[in-house]
């Protein structure tokens, strides 16, 4: 019997007091700047057992201004921006080329946070791209290596066959170059941290970028 979506949607409830702390966000007490309050919050999710806080939903909208989303890892955050990479070809890419704006979405349930950023985004040079792959894993440059990323698949088998290719060259060759991997950076217009609040009282801190800095805003939840 297949499930029945609409009643297990109503059985459904987030942040269970059993998993779950919902910590205070004092406004007064922010930092001037999201980049702060981001790595404070960051490394507080990992502390608290959050998985994969790196993850992130990535918005983009292709050249008819139809949106788009999907899940990315975050390979870091600083004064340059919000950064994360892929093929230039693969459909994020091509968009990105098209319309050079995105959002990123953070989720970390296990204290009621949310963070959101959006922006313009940029490509880092190719130096930049390539030494970002190379730091990570041999699983991270077999994929890149496969190649082909967003094109049609015949089938399982040859996408099994061009990864054991890929698998056996990064490890004989673990400084290969894949010149279509590229490195994005968001710099971000716009931060807004939700803070969940048990009694439905979410606190929403908005930083925007101005030509003097950043100003910070509350919103209603």
């Amino acid at each position: 019997m297949e499930p029945d979506l609409h009643e297990l949607l109503k059985s459904l409830r987030v942040w269970d007091p059993e998993v779950t702390e919902l910590p205070a966000l004092d406004p007064a007490t922010a930092p001037g700047t999201p980049l702060v309050l981001f790595a404070r919050w960051f490394a507080e999710a990992a502390a608290a057992g959050q998985t994969e806080p790196h993850t992130m939903s990535l918005a983009t909208t292709d050249q008819d201004g139809h949106p788009d989303v999907r899940i990315v890892m975050l390979h870091g955050a600083d004064a340059e921006g919000w950064s994360f990479a892929t093929h230039a070809g693969s459909r994020k890419g091509r968009q990105l080329a098209a319309r050079p704006h995105a959002a990123l979405g953070f989720y970390w349930p296990v204290q009621g946070r949310q963070v959101r950023v959006r922006g313009p985004v940029t490509a880092a040079t190719p130096e930049e791209a390539q030494s970002d792959l190379h730091a990570r894993s041999t699983g991270a440059l077999a994929a890149a290596l496969t190649g082909h990323q967003s094109e049609v698949l015949a089938g399982l088998a040859e996408l099994a066959q061009a990864s054991e290719s890929a698998w056996e060259r990064a490890r004989r060759e673990p400084d290969t170059e894949v010149p279509s991997w590229t490195l994005y950076r968001l710099r971000p217009a716009e931060v807004e941290f939700f803070q969940g609040e048990a009694r439905r009282r979410h606190v929403r801190l908005r930083y925007r970028r101005t030509e003097g800095g950043w100003s910070r805003e509350l919103l209603w939840p």
